[in-house]
């Protein structure tokens, strides 16, 4: 059994859930990454993670699949003989405008943005000692209207909702905290009129980077007298 505590990072092969893995590496955490699709990436960040002293071991899984996140935790404390901390990042961002909207396409939003953070927190919940800590990725888009992600943001509302929910369940022995970025990463056709406003109504004056993200995932495990808070992680848009 390693004596670094270990992190399951889900969706830890892309975007905000890599830099989060890297970050915790670096940090003195062993590292479980979690990737559905992206092995190639994923065995990068792998690499990465152990270039920061870290070990460092893939984990696929199929979240939207119901009888997966019992089993990925189950897999990751037989390889590591501990959990300490599980980071929820794995979603999908789908551009679904309501009018358009199927059944199949909102449960399949919610079975992986929703269902699968509630299932593995719970299955984290049981495989931790005391001083646990869940990390959920909640969205600026949780309390913002818009047009084309409204299954997507009403998912992370939910997250929201979760995240003080278990604060409550799990305490005294596991915190559950979330993260709410603003833009951070955004689509790559965003239009340059679209980021140019943004940025225009950001104190701050700019967009934000999976690293300021991964600082205040770190800043929730290590807060041992914080629980069921939100994180937002804005550039200060939310007070514009």
């Amino acid at each position: 059994m390693t004596l670094r505590p270990v992190a399951l990072v889900t969706g830890a092969g892309r975007r905000v859930g890599r830099a989060i893995a890297i970050h915790l590496a670096s940090r003195g955490h062993d590292v479980a990454i979690h990737f559905h699709s992206s092995e190639d990436e994923a065995r990068e960040v792998a690499s990465l993670c152990a270039a920061e002293g870290a070990s460092a071991e893939l984990f696929q899984a199929d979240l939207a699949d119901a009888a997966s996140a019992e089993t990925l935790v189950q897999r990751v404390v037989a390889a590591f003989g501990r959990l300490d901390v599980l980071v929820n990042s794995a979603a999908e961002m789908v551009s679904l405008p309501v009018a358009t909207v199927t059944p199949a396409q909102w449960d399949h939003v919610f079975a992986l943005n929703v269902r699968a953070p509630f299932f593995l927190s719970l299955a984290a919940f049981r495989a931790m000692s005391e001083g646990g800590a869940i990390v959920n990725l909640a969205d600026h888009l949780a309390e913002e209207v818009t047009v084309t992600l409204v299954p997507h943001a009403i998912s992370k509302a939910a997250i929201v909702s979760m995240t003080q929910q278990l604060a409550v369940r799990f305490a005294p022995n596991v915190r559950v905290n979330a993260v709410q970025p603003g833009a951070v990463l955004p689509p790559e056709d965003w239009p340059d009129d679209a980021r140019a406003r943004f940025i225009a109504n950001t104190p701050l004056k700019r967009l934000g980077t999976p690293e300021d993200v991964a600082a205040a995932v770190e800043y929730l495990i290590r807060a041992t007298f914080v629980t069921g808070h939100v994180l937002v992680v804005d550039g200060g848009r939310r007070l514009a």
